[in-house]
């Protein structure tokens, strides 16, 4: 596990969005694991003109997104479908909609949306990268602590804090819905390699933990450090509050 410190939101976003660009074009029928919310707003914003000034073609590249709301449906406000189709898909044509795989969190079978996500995961499978964030409460995806680390996708309760954390999103916290779909750790493990943004002080607190605690399913993000290639990107905000020797010592173990 690398920690980057990249000093702040624009540098660290301009990095992840030329690592997913620099794997597109090396492997043209890449399959890219995808996350949502505020923290990922700005690399799909470089994403999108890297793509564009590049003249790139992406109807081969694959993706998949980590989760998505249970009992919203793909035109909802809200909804990550949405959320994907306004931050990235619609601004370049040749993405494939056959090639975009987001859980339906509007079906009437829940379980045989996850288990269907699952067996798409392993067919078009493994992801070359995967880009997450990091909850206040250390979930990765919609893994709430107490996750499995043997976890694949399936149904998940939303913590109190997570709901709460979500609700700017929503008219009020009453709207936030209380289950999603999400990939499950397992799942997320499988990624050839993963980049974690974490920006601000609110997940300091998160990053810190993983940095330097032990690996528990308390804080599912600590699973991260059982995979091979794993690069954490951070803001000023948070390196500076990190314990540098434990950094120093990850640093070590890899050299």
């Amino acid at each position: 596990m690398y920690i980057l410190n990249l000093e702040n939101r624009q540098l660290a976003s301009q990095y992840v969005a030329t690592e997913l660009l620099k794997q597109i074009k090396m492997k043209p029928d890449s399959v890219l694991g995808l996350a949502t919310g505020n923290t990922m707003t700005d690399v799909y914003k470089y994403l999108k003109t890297l793509i564009n000034h590049n003249h790139l073609q992406l109807d081969q590249i694959v993706t998949f997104n980590l989760d998505e709301y249970v009992g919203l449906n793909a035109d909802s406000e809200q909804s990550y479908h949405t959320y994907m189709y306004q931050q990235l898909f619609k601004h370049h044509q040749t993405w494939h909609k056959e090639n975009i795989f987001v859980p339906r969190g509007d079906v009437d079978n829940l379980e045989q949306e996850c288990l269907m996500y699952e067996q798409y995961l392993k067919d078009k499978g493994p992801v070359d990268i995967q880009i997450l964030g990091i909850g206040e409460n250390g979930h990765i995806g919609f893994n709430e602590p107490g996750s499995s680390f043997e976890s694949v996708t399936r149904v998940v309760d939303l913590s109190s804090s997570t709901m709460k954390a979500n609700s700017r999103y929503f008219d009020s916290i009453d709207d936030v819905p209380k289950q999603a779909i999400s990939m499950g750790l397992a799942s997320i493990m499988c990624a050839k390699r993963i980049i974690l943004l974490a920006m601000g002080r609110n997940k300091a607190e998160a990053v810190s933990q993983l940095i330097e605690g032990e690996i528990s399913e308390t804080l599912p993000a600590s699973i991260l450090h059982q995979h091979p290639h794993v690069d954490v990107i951070v803001d000023n905000e948070i390196f500076e509050v990190l314990d540098q020797d434990k950094v120093q010592q990850l640093e070590r173990h890899l050299s």
